[in-house]
């Protein structure tokens, strides 16, 4: 039985913090080693349920809205990589989570967070699983393409069925749409366009290679055949990582997690039972 928690992180001072942050978590309960699990950017919590009921018996499953997005605070006045990751620790405190058997799993934005939380504090996971994410930039056109991306969402939704169209349709889709909310006129976003547009700042001005060249834990780099993420960044992170192991996921795009969840669990399973024995 899944059971929600709200985390609270105070925020403060120098880095435009405005204080507290409250961020929303689901325990999905499970036992065995402790899965962290972090959503992409405008994304929310919920697009792990279907992997979560997967590793359900085997671990226990946590994943938590980020700051800025799902049920979490809107509008937090710090969207920096280094409050992401403060989150990451607050939340791995909370469910006493830190430790060696913990593995914290990313995708997209969310797994950036991931590899720079291993990278700064490796006490806080034994492993990692990076799911088209990686520490390859800057991105300068980056902050444009996201303001225009959630520009062209037409607001509100008329119905679920059309937002689920609009995002594709299949699993990524209803994905997608569950993260709206019932609002004038149909459904709305429950993320601030521009708070996004300030969460990728960092992405265009720099790249996270040495945050890369700091992780020490196994991990695996789970890109999708059709995803965003290129064969240059992930031979690039195992060339400085070696035993970095990849899995590409057949006819999956960015949303791997989504598009194929059974062969994202497959890689993510084979990858657990490596590092065990």
């Amino acid at each position: 039985m899944t059971a929600t928690v709200t985390v609270t992180v105070e925020e403060g001072g120098a880095a435009g913090g405005t204080g507290p942050v409250r961020l929303r978590c689901t325990d999905h309960g499970g036992d065995g080693p402790p899965l962290l699990l972090l959503h992409g950017l405008a994304g929310h919590s919920g697009e792990w349920e279907a992997l979560a009921a997967r590793f359900a018996s085997t671990h226990r499953v946590i994943a938590f809205d980020a700051r800025g997005s799902g049920a979490s605070t809107r509008r937090p006045g710090d969207v920096t990589r280094a409050a992401h990751v403060r989150d990451v620790l607050a939340v791995a405190d909370r469910f006493g989570l830190a430790g060696e058997d913990t593995v914290l799993v990313g995708q997209s934005m969310g797994g950036l967070t991931a590899l720079l939380a291993a990278a700064a504090h490796p006490e806080v996971c034994r492993a990692l699983v990076l799911i088209e994410a990686g520490p390859a930039g800057p991105s300068p056109q980056l902050p444009e393409e996201i303001g225009a991306w959630l520009d062209a969402w037409p607001v509100p939704f008329p119905d679920v069925g059309a937002a689920e169209a609009f995002f594709g349709g299949g699993p990524a889709g209803r994905a997608w749409a569950a993260g709206l909310a019932p609002g004038p006129g149909g459904l709305h976003p429950r993320v601030d366009r521009d708070v996004m547009v300030a969460t990728v700042q960092e992405n265009a001005q720099r790249h996270f290679w040495d945050d890369w060249d700091r992780v020490r834990c196994p991990v695996l780099v789970v890109r999708g055949e059709n995803g965003a993420m290129k064969p240059v960044e992930t031979d690039g992170m195992r060339a400085r990582h070696p035993g970095t192991r990849i899995g590409v996921i057949p006819g999956a795009g960015h949303d791997a997690h989504l598009d194929n969840t059974a062969a994202v669990y497959g890689e993510m399973a084979a990858f657990f039972a490596r590092i065990q024995a």
